[in-house]
């Protein structure tokens, strides 16, 4: 998504007021064009593809994009068919509109079942197992943003409000370093997608994005530290050989 369309207004092309200027820790720090992490630990050469019988397709709030610890971006690395739009909540991205009607996909959307107002949505991996039988390519929409953005993405979303829900169903605690969860059962955005990845059957592409994400993980932490890291992560090590291949 380029700058010129988060900085205006898509409804009017108006011009969106300036940001503050960003002045938190590391915003003057040397950062790698490819991978926008510090140079110090630069993460470009873990970067691997994989293949997936599943997609996934990113509604990511505004403010995510200009966050270097957004994991949202990881998937595009390692998933090429990802799709990214940027959520604006009087103008739907018409692409997003125009693959939401394309009946070879079969979107679900990943939120909890928390509330009983869309109790009659909620739907468990057999529909996506379903879905596959069927012919049709299993999409899963992630909604980018912190938890409050995501719940206001769900709930001012018009067109998601015909689409299953489907909720992430794991005891799997989160290993992210570079934000602070209101829970460690709230898992960031890259762990969501492999764990959806792995109960769907797509066993090899959930590996290669749960490594990816722990060498991110690992390589910003130590660079938050300003140290080098010396030696890969069996993670890293996993990665490389993959790209040796």
């Amino acid at each position: 998504m380029s700058d010129t369309l988060i900085d205006r207004d898509p409804a009017t092309g108006h011009p969106r007021p300036p940001r503050r200027e960003f002045k938190a820790r590391g915003s003057f720090t040397e950062r790698c064009a490819g991978c926008r992490l510090p140079v110090l630990n630069c993460l470009c050469p873990y970067q691997a593809h994989a293949e997936s019988a599943a997609r996934v397709w990113l509604i990511t709030h505004p403010l995510e994009h200009h966050k270097p610890t957004n994991t949202g971006r990881l998937i595009g690395d390692v998933l090429p068919d990802t799709e990214v739009f940027t959520w604006y909540r009087t103008a739907p991205d018409e692409r997003l509109l125009s693959l939401l009607d394309n009946p070879r996909f079969a979107p679900f959307v990943i939120f909890p079942d928390d509330q009983p107002d869309y109790a009659d949505r909620v739907v468990g991996m057999s529909t996506v197992d379903a879905a596959k039988h069927a012919g049709r390519v299993p999409v899963f929409i992630l909604l980018d943003g912190t938890w409050r953005q995501a719940r206001r993405i769900f709930r001012k979303s018009l067109y998601l409000d015909r689409l299953p829900v489907l909720p992430l169903a794991t005891t799997r605690q989160t290993r992210y370093r570079l934000r602070k969860p209101a829970s460690q059962a709230h898992l960031c955005t890259a762990e969501v997608a492999a764990e959806l990845l792995r109960q769907s059957g797509d066993m090899h592409a959930a590996q290669v994005l749960d490594d990816y994400f722990d060498a991110f993980n690992v390589s910003y932490a130590a660079s938050r530290r300003y140290e080098k890291l010396e030696a890969p992560t069996p993670a890293m090590r996993r990665l490389l050989a993959r790209r040796a291949d």
